[in-house]
């Protein structure tokens, strides 16, 4: 049986899958919109790239050191889809993805992965310590579908952070519940968990999600560009 995650992926890449699901607004007028499909091939990859040069597997556990971000959400969904725990606290896990590389937080690891935050970076800017694999300079080369090795069960650890869950509660328990079809305003300010949370409970219900970054000011006119849905 497929786990909560992995359904969650196939209803983004088959219902509406040319419509937005995750629009990003970052610094330097940065605006990024992934369609379901967009977003799935993303997701895939990266499950890929966990799955195949990380020897990811079902019940391991990756740290997310990375703020919430469009490139934060994909990683969250590719680890659960492969059926991994993604950690938001500073607990111990057998990977971690970061933006800091450089700041000696990768001690205790099996592996770690540079994130670079840019929308079109190509590759981390500047050196990484030996062994860190460039997130950036990877991904691309990985599969646009996703074949999990191994069946992750529901059972298996899902969340660790303010709450701890398994898979099988990912949607109907970690998810904030939300109005069908919403366009969700989230913001970024209120951290990669609480994020996730809303996020997950608005795709949940066939809706999309606008994410701010915490310098951008969520004027009118942004409001009435992206048609967010209102209280």
């Amino acid at each position: 049986m497929s786990i909560p995650a992995a359904n969650l992926m196939t209803a983004l890449r088959s219902g509406h899958s040319t419509s937005p699901r995750l629009t990003w607004y970052g610094p330097d007028s940065e605006r990024v919109e992934l369609s379901g499909r967009v977003l799935d091939n993303w997701v895939a990859k990266t499950s890929n790239l966990l799955q195949d040069e990380l020897d990811a597997e079902p019940g391991m556990s990756i740290r997310l050191d990375l703020p919430a971000h469009w490139k934060s959400f994909v990683w969250a969904l590719a680890a659960w889809q492969l059926g991994m725990e993604v950690v938001f606290d500073a607990t111990s896990a057998n990977l971690l993805a970061t933006d800091k590389p450089d700041d000696g937080a990768g001690a205790g690891f099996d592996a770690v992965v540079a994130v670079p935050l840019a929308a079109l970076a190509m590759r981390w800017p500047g050196e990484l310590p030996s062994g860190v694999v460039d997130y950036a300079a990877e991904v691309r080369s990985h599969g646009d579908v996703f074949m999990a090795h191994n069946e992750p069960g529901a059972g298996l650890p899902a969340v660790r952070g303010t709450a701890a869950l398994p898979h099988g509660e990912l949607i109907d328990v970690f998810a904030a519940a939300q109005e069908p079809s919403v366009r969700l305003l989230v913001r970024a300010a209120d951290g990669l968990e609480q994020c996730l949370a809303a996020s997950l409970g608005a795709w949940k219900e066939d809706g999309s999600v606008v994410l701010v970054h915490p310098e951008l000011d969520v004027t009118e006119h942004l409001l009435e560009n992206e048609r967010v849905s209102r209280p």
